[in-house]
């Protein structure tokens, strides 16, 4: 005769299911635990590299905000990398960092910058790419040493006036963005190389035949139609690169340019520089 009673676990098999089940439970958020002790510890150490070196490599330790044990390292810190994190703002006392000269945050869903941000006075290199910056404030235009800004994959909407004046900057990277004005006094932007690339620029201010320095000018996927590269940029600008693929003219219109062909000799001459 067959038994219809359930046989009785033994108390073993018990523990081992119930072990197995809470397993399976803490398994769910066990890569989010993980992050979390790894990156406290990477925390730990990576401060107490920047005490020593002046540099400190906090990159995708999932941090919400800076943390305040940097505060202490206000005066020596030369160089930061905050990128791939979560850090939508920067806090008041940052600006305090009166030795960096180096600064990443890229990918950190930034939303701005403080009001007194251009107090980093001795900032060299500035990369905030893949944020969500609508505008730059005032103050930038006191970032005296600035050489190269890299704020591609943005939001801005107008090419940042507070970077004309300064005098050290060599590199500005505004591609991704939403622009589509540049202003009317170009005339005095320092930089060597402009991409804006992937933008919706229509028009060129004729100052920019004036800027005395730029060399590269890069304008790719753009709204330009072919009336903006006025003969006056093309012949009287110090331009040698026009990077111009993918606007509103096919580029045997642009080859036909009045202006084009002193524009060529410019190309020709860097390029033999490099060759």
């Amino acid at each position: 005769m067959l038994c219809c009673c359930k046989r009785k676990k033994s108390p073993e098999l018990e523990i081992k299911n119930t072990e197995s089940s809470l397993s399976n439970i803490d398994s769910v958020d066990s890569g989010v635990a993980y992050q979390i002790i790894m990156g406290n510890s990477n925390l730990k150490q990576h401060i107490d590299t920047a005490q020593k070196t002046g540099a400190c490599q906090l990159r995708r330790l999932n941090l919400k905000e800076v943390p305040e044990e940097l505060q202490k390292l206000a005066k020596m810190l030369r160089t930061v990398d905050l990128s791939d994190n979560k850090i939508p703002q920067l806090p008041p006392w940052f600006v305090t960092f009166a030795s960096l000269k180096n600064l990443t945050m890229n990918n950190c869903r930034l939303l701005s910058l403080p009001e007194n941000f251009g107090q980093l006075r001795k900032l060299e290199v500035l990369s905030l790419s893949g944020n969500s910056l609508t505008h730059l404030p005032p103050s930038v235009s006191h970032l005296v040493n600035l050489k190269t800004l890299t704020l591609s994959g943005n939001l801005l909407t107008a090419f940042p006036a507070e970077l004309l004046n300064l005098q050290q900057l060599d590199c500005v990277d505004l591609s991704s963005n939403k622009i589509s004005d540049l202003p009317q006094n170009m005339a005095s932007l320092q930089a060597v190389e402009v991409n804006l690339n992937h933008n919706q620029v229509s028009y060129l201010p004729e100052s920019i035949a004036q800027c005395p320095r730029l060399k590269v000018l890069r304008l790719e996927e753009n709204s330009l139609d072919i009336s903006a590269l006025t003969p006056n940029i093309l012949k009287n600008s110090q331009i040698s690169l026009f990077a111009v693929e993918g606007n509103l003219f096919d580029m045997k219109a642009f080859h036909h340019l009045e202006g084009y062909d002193e524009y060529m000799e410019r190309f020709t001459a860097t390029k033999r520089k490099f060759n």
